[in-house]
Order: C-alpha cells, then structure tokens, then sequence
C-alpha cells in the first residue's frame, strides 16, 4: 500500500514537471470589446499584453456599436449557454439583466473591490454576487468650442435657453461668414439607449423627476418632463440638423470634431479624440457640466460607464476571472485615463497628478462622476430594458414631431403603470 502511495505520488510529480517543462496549454479567451471611439484599441491593447504577460492568448470579438444590439447580441449567446464569449464589456445598467448569467468575481478580488466606487460596485452586484468589475465611469457632458464662444463674446451657457440663445448667435454669424455647415448643438438623437440618456437628463434638469421612483412609482407624465421635451424638439432643425433624429455618439462627435458644431453632448472619451494632433479643433475645446432646465432646476448628467464581465459558460473561467481584474487595475486604469480621457472608478485615480494634468476637466468636474443621475435599472430590475425602449420611443416621437409631449408621455405613462403591475416591479 506505500509503495503504490509513492508510485502514485512520484507520477504526479512527474507530470507537474512535464508540463512546466513542456508548458500547460494555453487558454484562449475571447473578449468582447466595444468600437466606439478609441474603446477597441485601448481595450485590445491591453488584453495583448494580459496574453503575452501570461503565456494566454486573445480573441477579440467586436460588436454592434449600438448599446441595444450589444445586449440583445449578448442575451442571445448567454441565453444559449455558449462559450463564443468569454468576457463581456457590459454597459452600467445591464448587471441585473445578465446576472444569472455572469460569474461571481468576489473569488478572484482580493479584496481590490472596497477601492472602487462604492455606487458603482453596488450597481455590479446581483443576489449578493459580484457579476463584474468597473472599468471606466461616464457621466453626460458639455463640450463647446472655447475660441467661437470668445470671438462672439459668448459665456458658457448655465441653463438651456441660454444654450438656444448661444448656439443659435454663433451659428448664424459662422454661416454668415461662411461655414453653411455649421450647427449650434449636436447631441444623441437616435430611438436607441443613447436618446434614453440624453432624455432623461434634459428631464431631470427640470425638475420632472426620473421616469420611474425608487418607490416604484412610474413618475413621467408630468409638466416639467413635457418642457424638457418641448425645449428639446425645438432644436431640432434648428440648432441642431435634423439628421441629429439617427445621431448616436460618433456621429455627433464626427461633426463637432469636424469644426461644425459650437454645442456638443457627449461622454468624456470625446477630449482626448478632440485633442489628438489630427483634430482640427485641437486647443479650442473647453468641457462644462450639462445646463439647468431654468429657475428651480438642476445641472443633471446620465450616469453611465462600462464594466467587464466573465460569462458562466466559459470553459476557462479562472483565466477569463484574471483578465478581467488585470483591465481594470488602478495600472491600465490610469494609462486609459492619461491617454484616453476615460474616467478611473478608483477614486484616488482622481487625484493622481498625471491624470489631473492629462484631463483637467477630471478634477474639476469630480462631483458630476460621482453624483450623476441614475437611470431607474434597480427599481425596474429585468423589465428595464422595456422601460428604457418605451421612453427613448416616447422622447423620439416627440423630437420627430409626430406626438405633443403630453400625448407621448400620457401612454408612456399608462403602459409602463401596466407593465410595471401597479408599482410591483419584482
């Protein structure tokens, strides 16, 4: 019996030095990576050098820009219990719609997760399961051209009439000096979960509460919410192109980085692409917080931002599970900061000198990162995606022109009371 136990023992050794000696099989990992703006380079960038740092390989797999046909690709591959992805880049609001299909990181942490923001952590929490790790926080913000502002005297606007007045002055005199490109505001416009972000803050900076309360209450139909959409559709080929209706975020950015736009809403990854040495507006770009809806309202901006993911289904969970926390260290966080312009979810990011010298606007908009507004995911749970459709549908149809304020948000209303079964939403 002691000699087999050795014999056994001895084999087992044997084997652990075949493979060091020969290499354990590398584990190939796929990662989903979105192309929006520089968010593909950065994110395959890193993965390689996870790859060559450990002896794994990467697969990138790049989907729909759209944020709607991303999740719905992802609820697809999940629903099936396919391993085609390993790790998911999954927007802020998606956790309680894929949690049941996403592992359980608190095993993989070491703690790191008390170091992040806390909002952001509890917002990545299913069931008591850490079903991903921050990456990158967002929150709406205000970029405008500092050089046109100056030349037509022009303060950064601080409410959105102001913004109207401003936009449409400097827009009629570039025009009128030759630019018949020129536009006042670009923005997200397109019936996608981009326009639910845009919306909602136009809404909330009037006081018109946030579609739905934390106590289940569907909130929308009410007078400010129809003059925040009022106030928005009035800009509609106006200051802002028609074609503005199919803008999501590249396209905006597209005509303001064009020099074409005085006005833009967009996420902060926009600075660092304004001020490559390619951007023709490169030095000419000031950032601000988004306007208030008037007397009584409040600067309100979406809060957004994207975290990394480990499928279940993975066949090497382990391997995925140490990519993902090696992405969001505070290392790669603080080169896609410096770089990148994205926003750390580790607070003392923010007071990193090099950061701060690399993205001023961090520093001084902290408070708008970490007070933004939250789209109601918690309380609506997995009927959200239903709640955002209907109202990025509701605000679209309004925009367009095709329904009053009123009469969009009075169905609004009604159906998501109907879907929400009376306030009981879980």
């Amino acid at each position: 019996m002691q000699r087999s136990t050795q014999t056994v023992i001895q084999g087992a050794v044997g084997a652990a030095v075949l493979a060091f000696a020969f290499g354990a099989q590398a584990a190939s990992i796929k990662i989903s990576c979105s192309g929006v703006g520089q968010e593909l380079e950065f994110c395959k960038g890193a993965a390689e050098a996870w790859a060559k740092k450990t002896g794994n390989e990467i697969q990138i797999v790049t989907p729909p820009n759209d944020a709607s046909e991303r999740l719905a690709l992802y609820q697809q591959v999940l629903s099936a219990g396919s391993d085609k992805i390993d790790v998911l880049q999954v927007d802020v609001v998606w956790p309680g719609l894929l949690g049941n299909h996403l592992l359980d990181l608190k095993p993989f942490t070491k703690g790191v997760e008390k170091e992040h923001f806390a909002g952001f952590i509890a917002n990545n929490t299913n069931n008591n399961r850490l079903v991903a790790m921050p990456w990158f926080a967002n929150a709406g913000l205000l970029f405008y051209r500092k050089d046109l502002l100056q030349k037509y005297g022009q303060k950064v606007p601080d409410t959105w009439d102001e913004l109207g007045a401003s936009a449409k002055k400097i827009q009629d005199g570039e025009r009128a000096a030759g630019n018949d490109k020129m536009w006042g505001y670009v923005w997200q416009g397109r019936a996608y979960e981009g326009l639910t972000c845009d919306a909602l803050e136009w809404v909330a900076s009037f006081g018109g509460g946030s579609i739905v309360e934390d106590n289940g209450k569907v909130s929308i139909k009410n007078p400010n919410a129809s003059k925040a959409l009022q106030t928005a559709a009035s800009w509609v080929g106006g200051i802002s192109p028609t074609a503005v209706l199919n803008y999501a975020e590249e396209e905006a950015r597209g005509v303001f980085q064009a020099g074409n736009a005085v006005y833009m809403r967009n996420w902060p990854y926009a600075w660092s692409l304004a001020q490559n040495d390619d951007s023709v507006i490169k030095g000419k770009v000031g950032v601000a917080t988004l306007p208030k809806g008037g007397a009584g309202g409040r600067n309100a901006a979406t809060l957004g931002g994207e975290s990394l993911a480990v499928s279940k289904y993975s066949k090497h969970a382990a391997e995925a599970a140490d990519l993902v926390m090696y992405m969001t260290s505070a290392a790669v966080q603080k080169d896609r900061a410096i770089r990148g312009s994205f926003n750390p979810t580790l607070g003392s990011l923010y007071k990193d000198p090099e950061v701060v010298k690399a993205n001023p606007f961090m520093g001084e908009l902290y408070g708008t990162f970490t007070s933004a507004v939250g789209r109601p995911t918690t309380v609506t749970g997995a009927r959200y995606n239903q709640v955002s459709n209907q109202f990025w549908n509701a605000a679209h149809e309004v925009l367009s022109g095709k329904a009053k304020p009123d009469e969009a948000l009075g169905r609004l209303e009604e159906s998501l009371t109907r879907l929400s079964r009376g306030g009981k939403w879980n």
